[in-house]
Order: structure tokens, then sequence, then C-alpha cells
């Protein structure tokens, strides 16, 4: 991963050609929708033919819980399977879920500073970048959230994603937001633009909080924010604000520890930003302030999202649908609020409010 000479030695280990026997069980005992049935099918069907499918879902559509039956016959088949994720954020969510509805299989999580994993995994999770490690090692590659950031723009991490599965692998793309590119690239594509639990996806709203940056550098949080906020605390609402800059989370979470106390903040450079998630999910802080580092891989029942500066291009109309996407998501909270606060108005803002429209109509 860093520097490397003429003279640095570089080894492969080859396995053998054969999986050792393992058994493995199937423990869930959730249903899958029509819509999702057909979908798992569809990507049973690629994987058995060696093709290459994309599952086009939006957020809560349940996209890995369609993805369990089709885990589950290539695993008995004698098949090694790989679910890689672009963030460690979503390894260490899909990892416990998948121990516990694969409890005899032996699951390796690899991401930067993972404990050491032993025996032979035949179900690894890992992030893209752990992917160098492998070589041909794969039957079946799933690249869970593929259109974001670091794989969608990192060619090199594409390539170490063809070098890990074996030449003739199937390849499944999971994402609810697919480049145009990639939708060209594969034929093979299932569609679900309904949740899991059949609600409507939360529309986001725009709110204009003008000069906002400058109210921060003066050190207070702008009155509509804070309004909002102090609402969430009162009702007793879990809440995710995201912010554009990490500069810009230090500044302001010194102000929100003066509303609260307890409110966290979280950043790619946080070393301990799994535990204060964890908290926000035990309801043991009232919520987190964030970077993008969370817009994906992450259900928290009944949060409410803010972005705080939507107009900002870190937040293209991917991003923004995906941060929209972690409202709503439990079936016992459908609904919730989504709010872009804004210094005007962006392409991109009103490209995701009317992707997420769309998708609402299932068209």
């Amino acid at each position: 991963m860093g520097r490397i000479s003429s003279c640095t030695e570089l080894i492969t280990w080859a396995l053998t050609s054969t999986i050792p026997l393992q058994n493995h069980s199937f423990s869930w005992n959730g249903q899958l929708t029509p819509q999702q049935e057909r979908a798992s099918q569809q990507v049973q069907k690629s994987i058995l033919q060696k093709k290459d499918h994309i599952v086009y879902a939006v957020c809560g559509a349940g996209k890995t819980e369609l993805l369990f039956p089709a885990i589950f016959a290539a695993l008995k088949n004698g098949q090694r399977v790989c679910i890689a994720a672009p963030r460690t954020d979503v390894v260490l969510e899909l990892t416990p879920r998948l121990r516990t509805v694969f409890p005899e299989t032996i699951i390796h999580s690899l991401y930067g500073d993972s404990p050491e994993e032993t025996g032979f995994a035949q179900l690894v999770v890992a992030t893209t970048h752990q992917l160098y490690r492998f070589n041909k090692a794969f039957d079946v590659m799933i690249i869970d959230e593929a259109d974001a950031f670091p794989y969608s723009y990192d060619e090199a991490l594409k390539r170490a994603v063809l070098k890990a599965k074996k030449n003739n692998a199937s390849t499944v793309y999971v994402s609810a937001t697919p480049s145009d590119q990639l939708l060209k690239q594969v034929v093979n594509v299932s569609k679900l633009f309904k949740r899991f639990h059949g609600h409507s996806l939360p529309v986001p709203t725009f709110q204009s909080l003008w000069r906002y940056e400058k109210d921060f550098a003066k050190g207070k949080i702008p009155k509509k924010l804070e309004n909002w906020v102090n609402e969430r605390i009162e009702k007793k609402e879990p809440f995710l604000l995201f912010f554009s800059t990490i500069e810009l989370i230090e500044d302001a979470i010194v102000l929100f520890k003066k509303i609260h106390p307890l409110i966290e903040a979280v950043h790619s450079q946080d070393v301990n930003r799994k535990e204060k998630v964890m908290k926000l999910r035990q309801s043991q802080i009232p919520g987190v302030l964030t970077s993008t580092i969370l817009e994906r891989g992450i259900t928290i029942p009944n949060v409410q999202v803010a972005v705080i500066g939507a107009d900002q291009p870190i937040f293209d109309a991917a991003a923004l649908i995906q941060i929209s996407g972690r409202v709503g998501r439990s079936r016992d909270y459908p609904d919730g609020k989504i709010i872009f606060f804004h210094d005007g108005i962006t392409h991109q803002m009103d490209k995701a409010k009317k992707t997420i429209t769309f998708y609402n109509g299932g068209q």
C-alpha cells in the first residue's frame, strides 16, 4: 500500500484448488417482498451463469437481505464469496448481520487495523483496499455501494477487484445510485424502487441558511439550525448533521455541546467513530455531527437528518440521495425529516430531490 523498491520481496501464497468442506446454515426469519424475491432469483441466475449483475435499489429497499439466498446457495455449492465495500463503516455494519444469518460459516472481516482472523473463511467481508491481499480467490464477488468513493474514483481499486476474483467469477454490483457507465457496462439489472416496508422515501425539503459559515466562525449556531436540533432533542429523536468539511465539524461541535454535552462528532480521522455511532444507535447520545463518512451503510431507527451546506460541491446528487436514505428505513419509523440547509439551491440538490420523487412514483 506504500512505496516499494525493486529489491522489495513480494510473496504470493497459493491456496489448494478445493475449498475445505464446511457446514453452512441459514438463520433468517425475514420475508422477502415479491420485488425482493424476483431480484434475488435474478441474482442467483446470473451467478449460476457466471454473468455480472446490478442490483439497482433505493436506500432501504432491503438490498442486503435479497442477497442472502444467493450467498447461501453459493456457499452450499462450495464457492468462496466476497462482499466488498469501499468504506470501513459499511463493513462494520454488514459483518454482524452476516454472522447472525450464517452462524456456522467462517466469516472474516477485513479493514484497516482489523483484528486478526483465524481459519479459512469461505465468506469474506472486506473494504475494497483489502482485496490487494487476494489473487484469483473468489468465485462470487459482491461490490456493495459500488458508486461510493474511493472505489468509484480509483482505477487501482477496480483492478484489485478483478485480481481478487477468479477469471470466470460473477460480479454483483449493489447500489442505490449506479453510474451511467456501470448501467451501460452490465446487461443484467434488477430494479427495486420501493422500500421493503412499502412506504415512500422521505423527500428532502430545502431551507435557506444564509452565511452559515460566518456564523460558525463567529461562535454561534444559525438560529434555524439551533431550533431544529432543540426540537429533535425535545422529541428524543436521534439525529445526524452532515457537514462539508472536517474543519467545520470541529468548529461546530464545541457550540453544539453547549446545547447538549453528549452530542458527538465523527469523521474519517476519528478512531472512535465506531463507538460513537453505536452510542447513537443505543440512544446513549442525542445526535452526531458527521462528514460524508456516514452517508451510507448506517441504519438507525427514527433518525432525523440535516445537511448543513447542501450547496457545497462535495454534496453531489448521489451523496444527497444516500444521505436522504438514512431516514425512514425502519418498519416502525418509516417517515422522518431530511432537511437540506443551504446558502443557495444548486442543480445537484434539485437533481437529488427529483430522483427521489421519481423513485416514489415507481416508474
